[in-house]
This record gives structure tokens, sequence and C-alpha cells, in this order.
């Protein structure tokens, strides 16, 4: 539901109630006079210091005297702002209706008497799903290989490497200690100069050309550097031919550590090098074995949408992607950034994150009428025992106390994610690996075919 906590009594009448299509509600809601009268208080309470009545002070005169001055209805705008929401609350708790976006909201008159409004509420689809069973989607096998855990050792080899300066012309993977100065017609340009720089050749960290002509040089040559800089490089040297003056002063190689049981014992906590290597292969398995549970999933629920059936309402999307927004900001400001000063880093604007927000959010709302049509198709239930079993599990993992939790999450809501979450598993369990296409007359093919029924 949308709007506060608990409601108190409200003179509040429905005076229809109409289904409409799109998967709308239409009521039409009066506030008696008792409630908009109160509300008419509750405002010119706290605006009253700010009007002006010839013969009192400000604040001083009655309520009366200033809608004889400024006419009846001055208030009655923020007044209706004010009683609208626990109306609407009252009505939709009365009509038994569980909106699903915001409201479309319409006075139709107000008076002295009172007000009347109209709501056009949005409410879930009906939706329904067939042969979501068996879908045809594939689960990566997860391997690794020898060169993979080579390529794991790889950052712990490099940390443990160290530089040895050498007297020989420098190649590709050595560091060269040089001083350098650029110049453009002769003349020395801004940000082309270093002194004692340590490059290394081969890591593409300078514009392009250089470290080329850098390599074959030794301690102590030096040499002119003819670059041509790229054309999408700053305006100021954009396709701009200069000339860098070089010098080496010194040439470093990168001299690696013998990879073996005294290396493992320094790097990791294990004793031998094969225990280590073991562990980064576990690691980079499990790894590999999550993205691809996660691939596979993200697959089967593309695959399950498909089969839905339901027209969804635009405005189910829209709530949605104002929400993912909305929690997007607050996990942006709570790292201590102005949601406003990250939009700017990013050169995007409020607007621009919500058109991406509304991708993902007709996806989330797709995906949950899908699953929410199969638990209902397969009759899928919560029990209590669940309940309390997830609410042990959140308390676990935030920390609080099982209480906390209980206030701050519907128990709906969690009923709710565990019955599409059974859903998601059992159409899970039941995707199958696709067939291949075969050819008509190849027997082998025919053959493996039916070996693979």
């Amino acid at each position: 539901m949308f709007g506060g906590p608990s409601l108190e009594e409200h003179t509040m009448n429905i005076k229809s109630n109409e289904k409409k299509e799109n998967s709308t509600y239409e009521l039409v809601i009066e506030v008696g006079a008792a409630e908009f009268q109160s509300a008419i208080d509750k405002v010119y309470s706290r605006q009253k210091n700010r009007i002006n009545v010839p013969g009192f002070r400000k604040g001083k005169a009655p309520r009366k005297m200033v809608e004889k001055m400024y006419g009846a209805e001055i208030f009655y705008e923020d007044a209706i702002s004010l009683a609208y929401p626990d109306a609407y609350e009252a009505a939709l708790k009365e009509a038994g209706i569980d909106p699903v976006a915001y409201p479309q909201l319409e006075v139709l008159d107000a008076g002295a008497g009172g007000f009347t409004f109209k709501a056009t509420v949005t409410v879930k689809p009906e939706a329904s799903i067939k042969d979501y069973k068996g879908l045809p989607v594939a689960k990566a096998d997860v391997k690794v290989s020898a060169a993979d855990i080579k390529g794991e050792l790889k950052p712990y080899i490099d940390r443990a490497s160290r530089l040895v300066s050498v007297e020989r012309k420098a190649k590709k993977g050595d560091t060269a200690v040089i001083d350098f100065e650029g110049f453009r017609d002769g003349v020395p340009f801004q940000g082309g100069k270093g002194e004692n720089y340590s490059l290394e050749l081969g890591s593409g960290s300078f514009v392009p050309g250089f470290e080329d002509q850098v390599v074959g040089m030794k301690a102590g040559d030096e040499k002119d550097l003819d670059i041509t800089f790229p054309e999408d490089y700053t305006p100021e040297l954009a396709g701009a031919q200069v000339v860098f003056k070089v010098k080496v002063h010194e040439v470093k190689e990168k001299q690696e550590p013998e990879v073996d049981d005294e290396f493992a014992k320094d790097v990791s906590e294990f004793e031998t090098l094969e225990e280590f290597k073991k562990d980064l292969g576990e690691k980079l398995k499990a790894r590999r074995q999550e993205q691809a549970d996660r691939e596979f999933e993200e697959a089967v629920i593309t695959a399950l949408m498909e089969k839905l059936e339901c027209e969804v309402p635009q405005a189910m999307v829209d709530y949605r992607a104002d929400k993912m927004l909305d929690d997007y900001a607050n996990r942006i400001q709570s790292q201590g950034i102005k949601f406003e000063d990250y939009l700017r880093m990013m050169g995007m604007t409020v607007e621009d994150m919500r058109a991406q927000s509304k991708t993902a959010a007709d996806r989330a709302v797709r995906s949950d009428l899908a699953l929410e049509a199969v638990a209902a198709a397969e009759g899928i239930e919560v029990s209590d025992a669940e309940v309390e079993e997830e609410i042990g599990k959140l308390a676990e993992q935030y920390s609080m106390e099982a209480d906390k939790v209980r206030a701050v999450i519907r128990e709906q809501d969690l009923r709710h994610d565990l019955s599409v979450r059974k859903a998601l598993e059992l159409v899970k369990s039941s995707a199958k690996k696709p067939k291949k296409a075969v050819k008509k007359g190849d027997d082998k093919a025919d053959e493996a075919e039916k070996t693979e029924e």
C-alpha cells in the first residue's frame, strides 16, 4: 500500500468503484466536512504567520477574518493535499485494492461540506503462463586449466618480482629510467616533460610509438623520437607531429622469484606450491561457477518471460523504475557523495538514469509476473516454518534481532519472495539442454539425437 502507517477513523465514503481496462480501477472518494475542516484548521495554523490582514499583527487574525478577506477557498488546495492520503488509503482498504503504482488523482469538487476526488489505481494484471517446464536453456560447464592457474599465480609473482639494473639494450618488459621533453615546431609543450621517469616498455602507458622507439636504447643513450599524436587525443595535441628528446639513465629488468614451495610459503598460508595452486584453482572454479549460475538463471528467466501471457501496465514499470532510481541514489549518498555530484561526474542527468532504470524495471516486473504465474499454476505455498527460517537468516545477515526484522519487513512480502524463489528453482531444475539441429538422412546425427533423448 502507498501512504502512511495505521489509519484512524475517517469521514470517507466511496461513491463509486469501477473496474477499467489496463488493470485499473477508478474510485470516486468523498471526504466529509469534519475531516476537511480539520485539515483546513491545520493549514491555517501553519500559514497564519505569513498572512497580512490590516488591523491585526501577523498570526493574530482569526481564520474567519482571513477567509472573508481572501476568500473561503484560500486554504482548500493545501487542505486537500493534507487530507486525501489517509482518505485514499482508507478507501483502498475498504475496497480491497492493492495498488502497484502511484495513483492518478483528480479533485472533482470542494466546498465547506468536504471534497470529492477521483483516484485511478493500477493493480497487478492477470497473468498466465504455459510450457514453463523443460525450457531449452544450457548451463555452462565450468573448467579450470593449468594455464588458468598460471594466470592466477601471475599477480603473486609480479608482486614478488624485483627490478635489477642491467648493462644492455632495453627490450620489451624492461623498465627504462628516462628524462624526456616534447617539442612541437621546436617549442616545448605543456605536460610533455619528465625527469627520472620509470617507464615499463610495452605497458602502453605512453603515446603510441614512444615505447617502441625506446626499445634498443641503453644507459647513457640519447635519442629524438618522432611521434604523431592520435586524432582522438586531447584537443591541444590531437594529430600533432612532435619530437621527444629522450635520455636513458638506467635499464632495469624484472627478475621473477623461483616459483616453488618457498615462494608459496612467502605469499600464502600454504606450505607447498601444489597446495597453493590447488586453492587458487578451487577459488577460480567457485567464481566461475557462481558466474555460470547467474548467467544460467538469467537465461532461464529470459526464456520464461517469453511464455508470459499478460499485458503489463506502463504505470507499474514506471513505479518500479522510480523505486530502483531512489534505491541507487540512496546507495550513492550513503557513501558520502551527493547524487547530483555523482550524476555530474558521470555526465548524466536524472532522466538518463531513469531511462536506464526503466529497462531494468520492465524486466524485473515481467520476471516477477512470470514467476508468480508459475507459483499459482503449481499451487506453491510457503509454510510458517519457512517464513521463520528466512527471518532467522535475515537477522543473522544484518546482525539484527528477529523481532526487528519482523518490524521492518512485511510477512506478506517475505511469503511472496519465498514463493517466487521456489517457482524459479522449479523452472531451473526442469530446464533442458537445447537439442542440436540435425540434417535428415544423417544416420549418426539421428542416432545421437535418439541417444540424447
